[in-house]
């Protein structure tokens, strides 16, 4: 797998999430619990993750849908 988007922002990781799903692209969320346990204050990223096989179609519907990729959001 590799890493799609990384963002603090959970509106912007369950839009980006829907909008693969919607294209068919697997994703999975990473580092869901560590947010948590920071207390919500937002400082620790959650990472979007992808196939390698399905990177490029992913980042495809990023960019079409303005969600800037390649830095913490």
């Amino acid at each position: 797998m590799k890493e799609l988007l990384r963002s603090t922002d959970p509106t912007t990781i369950a839009f980006a999430t829907a909008l693969l799903q919607g294209e068919g692209i697997a994703c999975f969320e990473m580092d869901v619990n560590m947010s948590v346990l920071e207390g919500s204050i937002g400082i620790l990223p959650r990472r979007l993750m992808v196939r390698t096989e399905e990177l490029q179609q992913a980042e495809r519907v990023m960019l079409d849908n303005d969600i800037a990729l390649g830095r913490v959001l």
